[in-house]
This record gives structure tokens, C-alpha cells and sequence, in this order.
């Protein structure tokens, strides 16, 4: 099976060295997104709820170009700096992401000055 990665102008290059996204076979793996506009880089949102929206905009937009969608998705991670914003993030999800939802794990973490969030997938395409 091909290794390929998986590259888009519609969401952020990335800042350090990783792929936005590597598909082998029928699994997608995308590399965590976070809440920054893909024309600028700046971040997008002061809350955690557009944080989140953004963030997952940038991980529909790697899925797509690499052949999935969210309903292929069977795995997110879900990286939030504040146990607080559980429920303001998990409203913002269930809204973009919408049932069934995939498996998820969410976890606590340190992220850089601004960004609330972050969020990685792993997709697996039917062909």
C-alpha cells in the first residue's frame, strides 16, 4: 500500500514537521488542527466554542482532500487546556460533528498562548 500525504490550502500549514494528514490504504490519519485561519494564521475565536468550530473546519478540510468526510471518521482527539470548557466545547462539537458521533477520547493539556483547543482524526474510507 501507498503511503501519501495529504496537503490543502484550506487548512493551516503546519508550524512544525508533520504532514496536515498521511493516508495508507483506506485509513486517514489527520494530524491535530488548530483553531487558526488557513489564509493568515492567526487564531479564530476568543471562546472555546469558535475555537472548536474552526479547529474542526480545518480537520473536515484534510479529510476531504484526502478522499474522506466526518462520516468516515472513527476516531477524535479532542485536546482542551481547561477542564471548564468541556461543556461549551462539547456543544460546539456535537454541532459540527453531528451523530453518530465517532469514538472519542478528550484530554486535558497545555497549548500554546491563545489556543484553547486542538483536534486530531482518524478516518477509515470504504474503498
Amino acid at each position: 500500500m501507498t503511503r501519501t500525504v495529504i496537503t490543502t490550502e484550506n487548512a493551516p500549514a503546519p508550524a512544525a514537521p508533520l504532514s496536515q494528514g498521511i493516508r495508507k490504504g483506506p485509513v486517514l490519519q489527520v494530524s491535530g488542527q488548530l483553531p487558526l485561519d488557513p489564509d493568515t494564521g492567526e487564531t479564530v475565536g476568543t471562546t472555546v466554542a469558535e475555537q472548536t468550530t474552526q479547529t474542526l473546519r480545518n480537520v473536515g478540510a484534510v479529510l476531504k482532500t484526502g478522499g474522506a468526510g466526518m462520516g468516515d471518521v472513527v476516531m477524535l482527539r479532542v485536546y482542551l487546556t481547561d477542564p471548564a470548557h468541556l461543556a461549551e466545547m462539547n456543544e460546539a462539537y456535537a454541532a459540527a460533528v453531528g451523530e453518530p458521533f465517532p469514538a472519542r477520547t478528550t484530554v486535558f493539556t497545555q497549548l500554546p498562548p491563545g489556543l484553547l483547543v486542538e483536534v486530531d482524526a482518524l478516518a477509515v474510507l470504504d474503498d
